[in-house]
Protein backbone atom coordinates (compact mmCIF):
# COMPACT_ATOMS: atom_id res chain seq x y z
CA UNK A 1 0.00 0.00 0.00
CA UNK A 2 1.27 3.46 -0.86
CA UNK A 3 2.28 5.20 1.79
CA UNK A 4 0.08 8.13 3.27
CA UNK A 5 0.64 12.04 3.71
CA UNK A 6 -2.38 12.68 5.12
CA UNK A 7 -4.22 12.51 8.58
CA UNK A 8 -7.63 13.41 9.62
CA UNK A 9 -9.18 16.18 7.54
CA UNK A 10 -12.14 17.85 8.80
CA UNK A 11 -14.33 19.54 6.06
CA UNK A 12 -17.42 21.92 6.19
CA UNK A 13 -20.06 21.24 3.94
CA UNK A 14 -22.83 23.48 2.62
CA UNK A 15 -26.54 22.69 2.54
CA UNK A 16 -29.84 24.70 2.25
CA UNK A 17 -30.87 27.24 3.85
CA UNK A 18 -32.93 25.21 6.28
CA UNK A 19 -36.96 26.07 7.56
CA UNK A 20 -39.27 24.06 9.97
CA UNK A 21 -40.74 21.11 8.42
CA UNK A 22 -37.73 20.63 6.37
CA UNK A 23 -36.81 16.78 6.44
CA UNK A 24 -32.86 16.69 8.30
CA UNK A 25 -32.21 13.19 7.63
CA UNK A 26 -33.25 13.81 3.75
CA UNK A 27 -31.41 17.24 4.12
CA UNK A 28 -27.80 15.81 5.50
CA UNK A 29 -27.70 12.75 3.30
CA UNK A 30 -28.27 14.48 0.30
CA UNK A 31 -25.77 17.42 1.41
CA UNK A 32 -23.02 14.98 1.96
CA UNK A 33 -23.41 12.74 -0.73
CA UNK A 34 -23.58 15.93 -3.40
CA UNK A 35 -20.29 16.63 -1.82
CA UNK A 36 -19.01 13.56 -2.38
CA UNK A 37 -19.95 13.58 -6.13
CA UNK A 38 -18.54 17.47 -6.93
CA UNK A 39 -15.39 16.99 -5.16
CA UNK A 40 -14.27 13.23 -5.78
CA UNK A 41 -14.26 12.37 -2.62
CA UNK A 42 -14.49 8.80 -1.34
CA UNK A 43 -16.26 7.45 1.46
CA UNK A 44 -14.50 5.19 4.43
CA UNK A 45 -15.93 3.09 7.45
CA UNK A 46 -15.81 5.88 10.07
CA UNK A 47 -15.71 8.51 9.17
CA UNK A 48 -17.59 10.76 10.99
CA UNK A 49 -20.62 13.13 9.81
CA UNK A 50 -22.00 15.66 12.25
CA UNK A 51 -24.51 18.78 12.09
CA UNK A 52 -25.09 21.85 14.32
CA UNK A 53 -27.97 21.41 16.56
CA UNK A 54 -29.37 24.47 15.07
CA UNK A 55 -30.45 23.11 12.40
CA UNK A 56 -31.46 20.33 13.85
CA UNK A 57 -34.17 22.60 15.86
CA UNK A 58 -34.62 25.05 13.65
CA UNK A 59 -36.17 21.88 11.41
CA UNK A 60 -38.17 20.35 14.55
CA UNK A 61 -39.48 24.16 15.08
CA UNK A 62 -38.28 23.91 18.41
CA UNK A 63 -39.11 27.55 19.35
CA UNK A 64 -40.68 29.72 21.98
CA UNK A 65 -41.61 33.08 22.79
CA UNK A 66 -40.80 35.55 25.55
CA UNK A 67 -44.23 35.51 26.13
CA UNK A 68 -44.70 31.96 26.64
CA UNK A 69 -42.05 31.67 28.98
CA UNK A 70 -43.22 34.46 31.16
CA UNK A 71 -46.25 32.00 31.31
CA UNK A 72 -44.08 29.06 32.80
CA UNK A 73 -42.66 31.26 34.99
CA UNK A 74 -45.86 32.90 35.99
CA UNK A 75 -47.17 28.87 36.69
CA UNK A 76 -43.85 28.18 38.75
CA UNK A 77 -43.60 31.24 40.59
CA UNK A 78 -47.06 32.56 41.21
CA UNK A 79 -45.79 35.52 44.16
CA UNK A 80 -44.10 36.73 41.22
CA UNK A 81 -40.34 37.54 43.52
CA UNK A 82 -37.75 35.27 43.68
CA UNK A 83 -33.86 35.39 42.66
CA UNK A 84 -32.13 34.78 39.21
CA UNK A 85 -28.70 33.35 39.97
CA UNK A 86 -25.79 33.02 38.04
CA UNK A 87 -26.50 33.70 34.79
CA UNK A 88 -24.16 33.90 31.73
CA UNK A 89 -23.57 37.94 30.46
CA UNK A 90 -24.95 36.60 26.92
CA UNK A 91 -27.20 38.65 24.19
CA UNK A 92 -27.71 35.50 22.19
CA UNK A 93 -27.63 33.11 24.92
CA UNK A 94 -29.74 34.98 28.39
CA UNK A 95 -30.97 38.27 27.05
CA UNK A 96 -34.19 36.52 25.81
CA UNK A 97 -34.63 33.98 28.48
CA UNK A 98 -34.15 36.64 31.31
CA UNK A 99 -37.33 38.72 29.44
CA UNK A 100 -39.16 36.18 29.54
CA UNK A 101 -38.36 35.40 33.28
CA UNK A 102 -39.02 39.14 34.48
CA UNK A 103 -42.09 39.14 32.09
CA UNK A 104 -43.41 36.89 34.66
CA UNK A 105 -42.37 38.51 37.90
CA UNK A 106 -42.97 41.48 40.37
CA UNK A 107 -39.42 41.57 41.57
CA UNK A 108 -36.03 39.77 40.80
CA UNK A 109 -33.21 39.35 43.28
CA UNK A 110 -30.52 39.32 40.21
CA UNK A 111 -26.78 37.76 41.11
CA UNK A 112 -24.24 37.95 39.37
CA UNK A 113 -20.80 35.80 39.82
CA UNK A 114 -17.95 38.31 39.71
CA UNK A 115 -15.36 38.60 38.25
CA UNK A 116 -16.40 36.46 35.30
CA UNK A 117 -19.24 34.38 34.71
CA UNK A 118 -19.29 30.32 34.50
CA UNK A 119 -18.44 30.50 30.78
CA UNK A 120 -15.41 33.06 31.38
CA UNK A 121 -17.18 36.26 30.39
CA UNK A 122 -15.70 38.83 32.64
CA UNK A 123 -17.58 41.88 34.48
CA UNK A 124 -13.74 42.81 35.63
CA UNK A 125 -10.29 41.22 35.98
CA UNK A 126 -9.31 39.23 38.65
CA UNK A 127 -6.62 41.70 39.52
CA UNK A 128 -9.13 44.58 39.73
CA UNK A 129 -10.93 42.41 42.63
CA UNK A 130 -7.03 41.77 43.91
CA UNK A 131 -6.62 45.15 43.65
CA UNK A 132 -9.89 46.06 46.04
CA UNK A 133 -8.77 44.18 48.74
CA UNK A 134 -12.15 41.88 47.95
CA UNK A 135 -12.54 37.96 48.48
CA UNK A 136 -14.61 36.82 45.94
CA UNK A 137 -15.11 33.76 47.63
CA UNK A 138 -16.83 34.91 50.41
CA UNK A 139 -17.84 38.99 49.95
CA UNK A 140 -20.99 39.63 48.95
CA UNK A 141 -21.45 42.79 47.19
CA UNK A 142 -24.66 45.39 46.45
CA UNK A 143 -24.74 47.04 43.65
CA UNK A 144 -23.89 50.45 45.19
CA UNK A 145 -20.79 49.13 46.73
CA UNK A 146 -19.64 47.15 43.55
CA UNK A 147 -19.97 50.76 42.12
CA UNK A 148 -18.00 52.39 44.49
CA UNK A 149 -15.13 49.66 43.72
CA UNK A 150 -15.08 48.88 40.56
CA UNK A 151 -16.70 51.66 38.65
CA UNK A 152 -18.65 50.98 35.21
CA UNK A 153 -16.86 48.38 33.07
CA UNK A 154 -17.81 47.37 29.79
CA UNK A 155 -17.55 43.86 28.47
CA UNK A 156 -14.02 44.04 26.16
CA UNK A 157 -15.29 42.16 23.10
CA UNK A 158 -19.05 43.32 22.99
CA UNK A 159 -19.13 46.92 24.59
CA UNK A 160 -22.20 45.91 26.92
CA UNK A 161 -22.04 47.40 30.03
CA UNK A 162 -24.32 43.81 31.29
CA UNK A 163 -25.12 44.79 34.55
CA UNK A 164 -27.34 47.61 32.71
CA UNK A 165 -28.38 45.96 30.03
CA UNK A 166 -29.86 43.39 32.35
CA UNK A 167 -31.12 45.65 34.51
CA UNK A 168 -32.95 47.52 31.56
CA UNK A 169 -34.34 44.29 30.21
CA UNK A 170 -36.11 43.74 33.61
CA UNK A 171 -37.31 46.67 34.28
CA UNK A 172 -38.44 46.88 30.85
CA UNK A 173 -40.83 43.83 31.43
CA UNK A 174 -42.34 45.51 34.15
CA UNK A 175 -40.31 44.12 37.16
CA UNK A 176 -38.36 45.77 39.82
CA UNK A 177 -34.64 44.74 40.04
CA UNK A 178 -32.34 44.86 43.06
CA UNK A 179 -28.86 43.20 42.21
CA UNK A 180 -26.31 41.83 44.02
CA UNK A 181 -22.53 39.91 43.34
CA UNK A 182 -21.66 36.92 44.89
CA UNK A 183 -20.19 33.16 44.17
CA UNK A 184 -22.01 31.45 47.25
CA UNK A 185 -25.57 30.33 45.40
CA UNK A 186 -26.38 30.19 49.38
CA UNK A 187 -26.07 34.23 49.53
CA UNK A 188 -29.43 34.89 48.06
CA UNK A 189 -31.29 33.46 50.43
CA UNK A 190 -30.73 36.28 52.51
CA UNK A 191 -32.99 38.26 49.98
CA UNK A 192 -35.64 35.55 48.70
CA UNK A 193 -36.09 32.24 49.11
CA UNK A 194 -37.55 31.03 45.99
CA UNK A 195 -34.67 30.46 43.12
CA UNK A 196 -34.16 29.91 39.79
CA UNK A 197 -30.48 28.34 38.99
CA UNK A 198 -29.00 30.15 35.57
CA UNK A 199 -25.49 28.16 35.76
CA UNK A 200 -24.90 25.59 33.48
CA UNK A 201 -22.59 23.59 34.28
CA UNK A 202 -22.98 23.49 37.97
CA UNK A 203 -26.73 23.28 38.56
CA UNK A 204 -27.06 20.46 40.51
CA UNK A 205 -24.32 21.74 42.81
CA UNK A 206 -26.89 24.84 43.31
CA UNK A 207 -29.97 23.71 43.63
CA UNK A 208 -28.64 21.14 46.35
CA UNK A 209 -26.53 23.66 48.22
CA UNK A 210 -29.88 26.33 48.31
CA UNK A 211 -32.62 23.23 49.33
CA UNK A 212 -30.36 21.98 51.88
CA UNK A 213 -29.81 25.98 53.22
CA UNK A 214 -33.97 26.26 53.43
CA UNK A 215 -34.49 27.44 50.37
CA UNK A 216 -37.98 27.10 49.59
CA UNK A 217 -38.88 27.10 46.06
CA UNK A 218 -35.58 26.07 43.56
CA UNK A 219 -35.53 25.63 39.81
CA UNK A 220 -33.22 25.69 37.19
CA UNK A 221 -33.08 26.54 33.45
CA UNK A 222 -33.36 23.19 32.95
CA UNK A 223 -37.02 23.59 34.80
CA UNK A 224 -38.63 25.75 31.92
CA UNK A 225 -40.27 24.91 29.35
CA UNK A 226 -39.97 21.21 29.77
CA UNK A 227 -43.53 20.71 28.16
CA UNK A 228 -45.28 22.85 25.71
CA UNK A 229 -46.78 26.13 26.75
CA UNK A 230 -49.54 27.71 25.00
CA UNK A 231 -48.12 26.07 22.12
CA UNK A 232 -44.56 26.28 22.73
CA UNK A 233 -41.47 24.23 21.18
CA UNK A 234 -39.81 22.44 24.92
CA UNK A 235 -37.27 20.16 25.77
CA UNK A 236 -38.00 17.83 28.23
CA UNK A 237 -34.10 17.30 29.31
CA UNK A 238 -32.85 20.72 29.36
CA UNK A 239 -35.94 23.32 29.33
CA UNK A 240 -34.12 26.78 28.15
CA UNK A 241 -30.34 25.21 28.66
CA UNK A 242 -28.88 25.29 25.28
CA UNK A 243 -31.17 28.00 24.15
CA UNK A 244 -30.35 30.86 21.37
CA UNK A 245 -31.91 33.95 20.56
CA UNK A 246 -34.15 33.56 17.05
CA UNK A 247 -35.64 37.20 17.08
CA UNK A 248 -36.34 40.33 19.60
CA UNK A 249 -39.25 38.30 21.17
CA UNK A 250 -38.37 34.01 20.70
CA UNK A 251 -35.71 31.46 21.44
CA UNK A 252 -34.65 28.89 19.83
CA UNK A 253 -34.63 25.71 21.66
CA UNK A 254 -32.02 23.12 22.47
CA UNK A 255 -33.01 20.26 19.95
CA UNK A 256 -35.05 16.85 21.26
CA UNK A 257 -35.63 13.30 20.11
CA UNK A 258 -32.25 13.73 18.83
CA UNK A 259 -31.49 9.67 18.33
CA UNK A 260 -33.70 9.20 15.46
CA UNK A 261 -32.33 11.77 13.46
CA UNK A 262 -28.54 10.70 13.96
CA UNK A 263 -29.68 6.91 13.53
CA UNK A 264 -31.96 7.75 10.39
CA UNK A 265 -28.80 9.60 8.70
CA UNK A 266 -26.82 6.73 9.78
CA UNK A 267 -28.77 4.44 8.00
CA UNK A 268 -29.35 6.40 4.76
CA UNK A 269 -25.82 6.92 4.15
CA UNK A 270 -25.29 3.21 5.05
CA UNK A 271 -27.90 2.17 1.82
CA UNK A 272 -26.24 4.75 0.00
CA UNK A 273 -22.35 4.41 0.15
CA UNK A 274 -22.16 0.58 1.90
CA UNK A 275 -19.87 2.03 4.58
CA UNK A 276 -20.28 2.29 8.79
CA UNK A 277 -20.85 6.22 8.71
CA UNK A 278 -20.79 7.33 12.25
CA UNK A 279 -23.39 10.09 12.84
CA UNK A 280 -23.67 12.96 15.60
CA UNK A 281 -25.06 16.09 16.51
CA UNK A 282 -22.81 18.87 18.25
CA UNK A 283 -23.62 22.43 19.75
CA UNK A 284 -20.79 24.35 21.61
CA UNK A 285 -17.31 22.83 21.56
CA UNK A 286 -15.16 22.59 24.58
CA UNK A 287 -12.30 25.44 24.13
CA UNK A 288 -11.11 28.02 25.82
CA UNK A 289 -10.39 31.38 24.23
CA UNK A 290 -6.92 32.57 25.63
CA UNK A 291 -7.45 36.54 25.38
CA UNK A 292 -10.99 36.99 26.18
CA UNK A 293 -11.32 33.65 28.88
CA UNK A 294 -14.28 32.54 27.66
CA UNK A 295 -15.38 28.90 27.53
CA UNK A 296 -17.11 28.18 24.41
CA UNK A 297 -19.34 25.82 26.66
CA UNK A 298 -22.97 27.14 26.90
CA UNK A 299 -24.87 24.50 25.84
CA UNK A 300 -25.63 21.84 28.41
CA UNK A 301 -23.82 18.85 26.17
CA UNK A 302 -21.67 19.15 23.35
CA UNK A 303 -23.00 15.89 22.04
CA UNK A 304 -26.74 15.06 22.72
CA UNK A 305 -27.09 12.09 20.19
CA UNK A 306 -24.39 9.74 18.56
CA UNK A 307 -24.38 6.77 16.89
CA UNK A 308 -22.87 3.65 19.27
CA UNK A 309 -19.62 4.18 17.67
CA UNK A 310 -18.50 7.63 19.15
CA UNK A 311 -19.29 6.04 22.68
CA UNK A 312 -15.97 6.14 24.68
CA UNK A 313 -12.66 7.68 25.08
CA UNK A 314 -9.40 7.98 22.98
CA UNK A 315 -6.83 5.34 23.60
CA UNK A 316 -3.88 6.69 22.36
CA UNK A 317 -0.06 6.10 22.97
CA UNK A 318 1.98 9.39 22.91
CA UNK A 319 4.96 8.92 19.91
CA UNK A 320 7.30 11.62 21.90
CA UNK A 321 6.91 9.90 24.72
CA UNK A 322 7.85 6.31 22.86
CA UNK A 323 11.09 8.32 20.78
CA UNK A 324 12.02 9.96 23.91
CA UNK A 325 12.15 6.92 26.71
CA UNK A 326 11.32 3.70 24.83
CA UNK A 327 13.03 3.69 21.90
CA UNK A 328 15.09 7.01 22.47
CA UNK A 329 18.29 4.92 20.72
CA UNK A 330 16.62 4.16 17.42
CA UNK A 331 16.05 6.43 14.38
CA UNK A 332 14.87 6.58 11.29
CA UNK A 333 12.99 4.00 9.62
CA UNK A 334 14.26 1.55 12.52
CA UNK A 335 12.34 3.73 15.16
CA UNK A 336 9.59 4.13 12.69
CA UNK A 337 9.19 0.41 12.50
CA UNK A 338 9.46 0.18 16.38
CA UNK A 339 6.40 3.12 17.29
CA UNK A 340 4.60 0.69 14.55
CA UNK A 341 4.62 -2.22 16.56
CA UNK A 342 4.10 -1.00 19.84
CA UNK A 343 0.83 0.94 18.36
CA UNK A 344 0.11 -2.38 16.58
CA UNK A 345 0.42 -4.33 20.21
CA UNK A 346 -0.85 -1.23 22.47
CA UNK A 347 -2.98 -2.60 25.30
CA UNK A 348 -7.44 -2.15 24.40
CA UNK A 349 -6.69 0.39 27.39
CA UNK A 350 -3.86 2.38 28.22
CA UNK A 351 -5.21 3.92 31.29
CA UNK A 352 -2.37 4.49 33.59
CA UNK A 353 0.25 3.38 30.99
CA UNK A 354 2.59 6.23 31.26
CA UNK A 355 3.66 5.81 27.68
CA UNK A 356 -0.15 7.41 27.05
CA UNK A 357 0.46 9.97 29.20
CA UNK A 358 -0.44 13.52 27.66
CA UNK A 359 -3.16 12.23 25.54
CA UNK A 360 -6.23 13.82 25.98
CA UNK A 361 -8.81 11.75 28.32
CA UNK A 362 -11.79 12.99 27.13
CA UNK A 363 -15.09 11.83 25.49
CA UNK A 364 -14.81 10.95 21.87
CA UNK A 365 -18.10 13.39 21.01
CA UNK A 366 -16.89 16.08 23.43
CA UNK A 367 -13.26 16.33 20.82
CA UNK A 368 -15.07 15.85 17.95
CA UNK A 369 -18.05 18.61 19.01
CA UNK A 370 -15.14 20.98 19.43
CA UNK A 371 -13.37 19.98 16.02
CA UNK A 372 -16.91 20.70 14.47
CA UNK A 373 -17.53 23.73 16.23
CA UNK A 374 -14.49 24.97 15.49
CA UNK A 375 -14.72 23.80 11.94
CA UNK A 376 -18.30 24.97 11.14
CA UNK A 377 -17.92 28.62 12.93
CA UNK A 378 -20.76 30.48 14.10
CA UNK A 379 -20.75 32.88 11.36
CA UNK A 380 -21.61 33.14 7.75
CA UNK A 381 -19.52 30.22 6.53
CA UNK A 382 -22.94 28.42 5.71
CA UNK A 383 -21.60 24.97 6.58
CA UNK A 384 -23.31 23.23 9.39
CA UNK A 385 -22.70 19.57 8.69
CA UNK A 386 -19.14 18.92 9.22
CA UNK A 387 -17.91 15.68 7.17
CA UNK A 388 -14.79 14.02 8.97
CA UNK A 389 -12.53 11.68 7.72
CA UNK A 390 -9.36 9.50 9.00
CA UNK A 391 -10.23 10.38 12.88
CA UNK A 392 -9.61 7.33 13.87
CA UNK A 393 -6.62 6.00 11.85
CA UNK A 394 -3.09 5.71 13.62
CA UNK A 395 0.47 5.88 12.51
CA UNK A 396 0.41 2.51 11.12
CA UNK A 397 -3.14 3.03 8.67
Amino acid sequence: MEERYIGAVSRGVRAPIIRQGDDIVKIVTDSVLKASQVHGIEFRDRDVVAVTESVVARAQGNYATVEQISEDIRRKFPGGEFGVIFPILSRNRFAMCLKGIAGGAKKIYLMLSYPSDEVGNHLISMDRVDEAGVDPYRDVLTEKKYRVLFGFEKHRFTGVDYIEYYKQLINEAGAEVEVIFANDCRAILEYTKNVICCDIHTRERSKRLLKAAGAEKVIGLDDILTESVDGSGYNESFGLLGSNKASEDAVKLFPRDCQPVVDGIAKALKEATGKNIEVMIYGDGAFKDPVGKIWELADPVVSPAYTAGLEGLPNELKMKYLADNDFADLSGDALKEAISEAIKKKDADLKGNMASEGTTPRRLTDLLGSLCDLTSGSGDKGTPIIWIQGYFDNYTM
